[in-house]
């Protein structure tokens, strides 16, 4: 159990909170590419409590600014796309990139007003199918060089879907290896071809054995936590009956992110993202180290289950998420279906908009989710004393030179989990022949 105040102080982040002020020292994915097609690449955003709009200019170049008018607070969402900027169509004024009015063409000739008018405006950058946004002081981090950022545009699909909760509850999903045995639990080995999320329905690395079933049958996973210079490691190992070893290595890159094995060709890196204090975001970005991958189907595949253009899920708390008793009883641990971003959706849209950290009581397998809650107070404290070098990825390391961070599914026979799994990383990697020389 934590206290109110200190429940308020990790999961609320408008504008001057203590966690929102460290949110806004990290880059921050502000809405997908696919959001800017069509003949008017402009639309809303909402990010950190703050109301944006987002466009793509006649130079093809990105602006992000308030999506109140600073004259009247007209919605520039309908501003008029023109000559490198987004103009106002209540008076005409007309704003940059960079959010500075350049003209007030209703003001008299000569007026030089428009000098000292200028929106916030925020820094932006376009990787792989999300545009981030970095809304903090001074100038923007590097990124980190993960594989999602490292990989060619062909090896990476990107998506994002709505969830109606605080962004911190929705991240400790993600943390918690002990989950997968009970809420992403099916009570039957299909098989994975088609089916998203099949990292918890494919062969558990080497063995012959489903994923299914290993984690029916091996729900006590030891889980240790080893921080980095990025976030968190998490290491869950599963001790088979044949003395063997299942090892699935995660990781917290903080604040906000994870980085999980999909398969043994795929990772998903994910962020979780606040709206507001009570709805956020996941973002994610699949990618693959065996061949392109096939957008157009894993388009399709996520367009099935959302609605556009909020990107809200078909599945939700108006229509129990699916849920079906005869389901639930035969074939999945829920009843909600086969996708796990349902199953994750319904336990954290179930604690409240905001989980009431004052009632829960946390186990042993709830270890990285203290250390996480630890390392976020302890960057808020940081910042409160004046010393961002303290933040993780803001304390002299470079972040560009952070590789990975390595996330697979392994096998060990010899107790040696570490040796394994970079044995692992390293097989995967080498049979990416299309990706750079870096890798």
């Amino acid at each position: 159990m934590i206290s109110q105040e200190q429940n308020d102080l990790i999961t609320r982040i408008t504008p001057g909170t203590p966690a929102g002020q460290v949110l806004r020292r990290y880059w921050q994915p502000a809405a997908l590419s696919d959001e800017l097609a069509g003949n008017r690449p402009v639309v809303p955003v909402r990010l950190l409590g703050e109301d944006l709009v987002l466009f793509r200019d006649s130079e093809g170049k990105l602006g992000l600014i308030q999506r109140a008018c600073p004259h009247r607070g007209a919605d520039m969402c309908f501003g008029r796309l023109e000559d490198n900027g987004l103009r106002c169509p209540f008076h005409g004024w007309h704003f940059n990139r960079a959010g500075q009015c350049v003209e007030q063409p209703g003001e008299p000739d000569g007026s030089r007003m428009h000098e000292r008018i200028r929106a916030t405006a925020y820094p932006v950058v376009e990787r792989n199918g999300i545009v981030f946004a970095y809304m903090g002081p001074g100038e923007p981090p590097a990124f980190p060089d993960l594989d999602c950022f490292r990989a060619p545009d062909t090896h990476v699909f990107a998506f994002k879907g709505l969830w109606e909760c605080n962004w911190l509850q929705a991240l400790e999903v993600g943390i918690d290896p002990a989950h997968a045995s009970f809420l992403h639990r099916f009570l039957q080995d299909e098989d994975p071809a088609e089916s998203y999320g099949k990292q918890f329905r494919d062969t558990a690395a080497d063995t012959e054995i489903p994923m299914t079933r290993l984690l029916r049958e091996y729900p006590r996973p030891d889980i240790t936590v080893e921080d980095t210079e990025y976030g968190l490691r998490i290491i869950a190992l599963r001790h088979l009956d044949d003395g063997r070893t299942h090892v699935r290595v995660t990781n917290q890159i903080f604040p906000e992110a994870i980085s999980i094995p999909m398969s043994r060709e795929m990772i998903i890196t994910q962020w979780h993202v606040p709206i507001d204090d009570e709805t956020c975001y996941w973002y994610s970005m699949f990618t693959s180290f065996d061949k392109p991958v096939d957008k157009d189907r894993m388009r399709a595949q996520r367009l099935a289950e959302h609605v556009l253009p909020t990107y809200a899920p078909k599945k939700n708390r108006r229509n129990n998420y699916g849920y079906d008793p005869d389901e639930q009883a035969r074939e999945t641990y829920t009843g909600m279906g086969l996708d796990i971003n349902v199953h994750d959706q319904w336990a954290v849209e179930s604690m409240g908009a905001i989980q009431d950290r004052t009632r829960e009581h946390l186990g042993k397998t709830d270890v990285a989710i203290i250390a996480n809650r630890r390392k976020l107070r302890a960057a808020i404290q940081a910042l409160q004393d004046g010393d961002e070098t303290a933040l993780p990825m803001r304390n002299g390391v470079d972040p560009a030179t952070i590789r990975g961070p390595i996330s697979n599914d392994t096998l060990t026979a010899d107790g040696n989990w570490r040796l394994s799994f970079e044995k692992g990383d390293a097989a995967r990697r080498a049979a990416c022949a299309d990706w750079d020389a870096t890798i």
